[in-house]
């Protein structure tokens, strides 16, 4: 155990020291992995926040059934029974003529002409029925269930659907799929890249080191004691990266409070996706360091499974 604990270390050392000999070769590497990872962090972001910003829009949409002075409390409690019944309705509520008039002078505090209007003549607000349903996508459900004659012989006016808003909600929705698709083709793009890049740095590496590997094979070295070091300098190449996209989002972050002092950049939420970013920060990290460690393992174990059988048996 003490033997390979030991190995470990060198091959862990060794890494290390040659990631520092090669800096300079890793630059562009490293700068691919920066553009790889910083998509990916942003991508996550970004479809956290139209996800929660879809869920405040589709918490405030509902259909308004208004109903006409005449209607019984019999007929408006069977109403509401039957709405419930639908199998498009999460909830409903009542909002009757006099909460209906408080609503109207509390948003209209500011207009004083208006609450003039409404004061000279009896309350013409009709008592309504709010309905919030369980899929936007099936409005049309109960539309038909709303336009049937015997219901609608209840309403004082057409319903409302809250159109806008469902438009918005499909535009942002539209607009999270281009994204996440855009994405991952970007990301897939540089992960290749990426790959690339680093079997060059490698094998350069190899090259450059090529009397030295000859001699340790030749002295009875393992395949993976040679190769070890090369994984691991890649894999700090992963760590390196995701460290620097963490920042540059962050960075990006704190720019766009403090000194542009924006508070949304189209349908992006910014507020909303600092306090995210704030709020799992570790997960965020972690993911980032294990992408960018897989990408950089991955691709090194093939570039030296690729060169360095035939440079170190030339």
């Amino acid at each position: 155990m003490n033997r390979k604990l030991v190995t470990f270390s060198r091959i862990v050392m060794t890494g290390v020291v040659n990631f520092a000999r090669n800096a300079w070769l890793a630059v562009a590497a490293i700068a691919v992995m920066v553009v790889t990872l910083t998509v990916v962090l942003f991508s996550l972001i970004t479809s956290a926040t139209f996800n929660n910003t879809i869920e405040q829009i589709t918490d405030k949409i509902d259909i308004s059934v208004y109903l006409k002075d005449s209607v019984t409390d019999e007929q408006r409690e069977a109403l509401i029974k039957d709405i419930k019944d639908q199998p498009n309705t999460e909830r409903v509520s009542f909002v009757s003529k006099d909460e209906a008039l408080q609503k109207y002078i509390d948003a209209n505090a500011d207009n004083p002409d208006l609450l003039s209007a409404i004061s000279q003549t009896d309350n013409p607000l009709p008592a309504s029925i709010q309905i919030k349903p369980r899929d936007l996508d099936k409005l049309n459900d109960l539309k038909h269930y709303l336009s049937q004659d015997d219901i609608a012989a209840l309403q004082s006016d057409d319903p409302s659907y809250s159109g806008d808003r469902k438009e918005a909600i499909d535009n942002i929705t539209r607009a999270t799929n281009i994204l996440q698709r855009a994405g991952v083709i970007v990301v897939l793009v540089f992960a290749i890249i990426s790959v690339l890049i680093i079997f060059n740095t490698i094998q350069m590496a190899i090259f450059n080191r090529r009397d030295e590997l000859t001699i340790m094979r030749l002295l009875g070295a393992s395949t993976w004691y040679i190769r070890g070091p090369f994984v691991v300098e890649s894999i700090i190449y992963g760590v390196v990266s995701a460290l620097i996209s963490v920042f540059l989002i962050h960075s990006m972050f704190v720019a766009a409070n403090s000194t542009l002092q924006a508070t949304s950049l189209g349908l992006l939420d910014i507020n909303y996706s600092a306090e995210y970013f704030k709020a799992h920060f570790w997960l965020l990290l972690a993911t980032q360091l294990t992408v960018g460690i897989l990408i950089g393992a991955a691709s090194s174990v093939i570039a030296t499974k690729r060169y360095l059988k035939f440079k170190t048996h030339k």
